[in-house]
């Protein structure tokens, strides 16, 4: 079905509030109180609903009941590096887990499994990785130390720094918030938390910036078009006039907020759909697939999508998760206000401004240096081999000043355990050897691996290759950078939440140890919260 028009905008960078043309949709301010109608999308028409009732809804009560979801993540296995010396993956910069973890132990219970993914508690976390120096988006940092839950095996990292941009060379902002404002978003910890995080965010506009507000619920409509960021008091006001009640049809507000994204924007800058919800999509498009392909076409054309989640009992988590990654975007839960502070103040630039996109890591290990190999987390991003340099297969963003880091568990070759050797082998082949020979070249290198990644441009359709080779120097976990332990700290923390079968010999008591080993500064206290998160997690699994 095709999109009606939203009411008309003034196209020059200083947008008037304009008043609400009765029939054509409408807006909330001091200009547009006199409106009584707005646009509504269903299914089969387009048709024009009370101002009250695309603000409100239809109420309808919550439930009390739990229908939060969560994907289910089957580990990565130790691989055998003779026979499979590549992983692929995509890289992850979502952080969503670890707020959900945390609300999780501060409401008095340990998460489910499948809520902790690992990969996103140790991204939640700066790590002090130098700034790029050679003009590309991101730098590449690379380093092993032994293996601190077990220690006759080695830990790698690989780390990414994307380039800082200050405020006020950040450009532009096109940005619409499409905020849920069914019957489930009523408690406070949903859309009155959405409303005072989006006040945080609308603070930090310029007049060079553009904010739209599309809200969905029983009926979608336009709450405040496309208007400048220096009419903050007007863009404050239609936030705050937003009330919650009704069934969800997502797929039509994110329709209606990607049509007024395409109508402002702007060449060069960023353009950005910023959803807000709890996720549970429960009327309109049926299929996640066909919301997904929706998602996917519009990222093509260069505007992205940001995921916020709030709620407890009505998360659709996995769903959030996978419209993010097709957005070109991220995923964040809002546990409270101070983390919407982070994701849209403190973290503002690395959020909104995308700076390479179509991130692939692609690891060559030495089988004459490594026996086997294990990815901790990224489950959910795995790559096959010939992905990586199929530049039309998708893969992660990363924001400006964004760090993503990744840990391998390598088992060296001669050491005492190596579990990819229980795996059960095969007969001996009758045509072919069951054997890879390993090369001349191989044998010969002191590397242990090879670390290439492919990047796009943030407007580019071309990948770029970049390639850094680690020799292992046998350090030790108790000389390792203070950054290297306290991401080993959160990843075993996962572990331990996960009961994972790779956790070792880790403990509560060995991950507290090694996070105050490496909390450093600590400048904004996120590590300090991490020690104590831990120990309430202690206390209630002796409980």
């Amino acid at each position: 079905m095709e999109v009606p028009p939203p009411p008309a905008t003034t196209p020059s960078s200083k947008l008037p509030l304009a008043a609400g043309v009765p029939g054509q949709g409408f807006m909330i301010g001091r200009a547009a109180k006199s409106s009584s109608v707005g646009y509504a999308l269903n299914k089969t028409l387009t048709q024009p609903v009370s101002r009250e009732e695309a603000l409100r809804g239809i109420r309808e009560p919550s439930g009390d009941f739990n229908t939060a979801t969560y994907d289910h993540i089957g580990e990565n296995p130790f691989v055998d590096a003779k026979g499979n010396p590549l992983s692929t993956f995509s890289i992850d910069v979502d952080t969503a887990s670890y707020s959900n973890v945390r609300r999780f132990i501060n409401e008095g219970s340990l998460p489910p499994k499948d809520a902790v993914r690992v990969e996103e508690m140790i991204n939640y976390f700066t790590y002090d990785y130098p700034q790029p120096s050679d003009g590309r988006p991101f730098a590449v940092h690379l380093d092993v130390t032994s293996c601190p839950w077990e220690t006759s095996h080695r830990l790698v990292r690989i780390g990414l720094k994307g380039k800082e941009i200050a405020t006020d060379k950040r450009g532009p902002s096109n940005l619409v918030f499409l905020l849920d404002v069914s019957g489930s978003m009523t408690p406070p910890e949903r859309l009155p938390l959405v409303k005072q995080a989006m006040r945080l965010l609308v603070e930090k506009l310029t007049e060079n910036d553009r904010v739209a507000i599309v809200v969905y619920a029983g009926a979608s409509g336009l709450a405040l078009p496309s208007t400048t960021g220096d009419h903050k008091e007007h863009i404050l006001e239609a936030l705050e006039n937003l009330q919650a009640g009704g069934s969800t049809n997502g797929a039509e507000g994110i329709q209606l907020a990607y049509k007024i994204a395409a109508d402002n924007f702007i060449k060069g800058g960023v353009n950005r759909v910023i959803l807000a919800t709890d996720g549970d999509f429960n009327v309109g498009v049926t299929s996640q697939g066909d919301l997904i392909r929706l998602i996917e076409e519009r990222a093509k054309t260069g505007v992205f999508l940001s995921v916020l989640g709030v709620g407890t009992d009505n998360l659709k988590d996995s769903t959030m998760q996978k419209l993010a990654d097709k957005g070109n975007g991220n995923y964040a839960y809002l546990d409270s206000l101070d983390e919407a502070r982070k994701v849209l103040v403190q973290q503002m630039n690395g959020t909104l401004v995308t700076i390479a996109k179509d991130v692939k890591v692609q690891v060559e290990f030495n089988p004459s240096r490594v026996a086997s190999y294990r990815l901790i987390g990224y489950e959910k991003r795995m790559l096959r081999k010939e992905d990586f340099n199929n530049d039309k297969v998708d893969a992660g963003e990363i924001g400006a000043g964004h760090t993503v880091t990744a840990l391998y568990e390598v088992v060296p070759v001669g050491a005492s355990t190596n579990p990819a050797a229980s795996v059960p082998p095969v007969d001996q082949l009758k045509y072919s050897s069951n054997e890879t020979p390993t090369s001349a070249q191989s044998a010969s290198s002191n590397e242990m691996l090879t670390v290439k990644l492919r990047y796009k441009k943030a407007d580019g359709d071309k990948s770029e290759l970049v390639e850094r080779a680690l020799t292992d120097t046998d350090g030790k976990f108790e000389n390792a950078p203070a950054d290297l332990k306290f991401a080993a700290a959160v990843a075993e923390f996962g572990m331990i939440l996960r009961d994972s079968e790779y956790k070792g010999n880790g403990t509560f008591a060995t991950v507290l140890e090694w996070a105050e080993e490496g909390k450093g500064t600590d400048a904004n206290g996120y590590r300090s919260g991490f020690i104590e998160l831990v120990r309430k997690a202690q206390a209630l699994k002796r409980g």
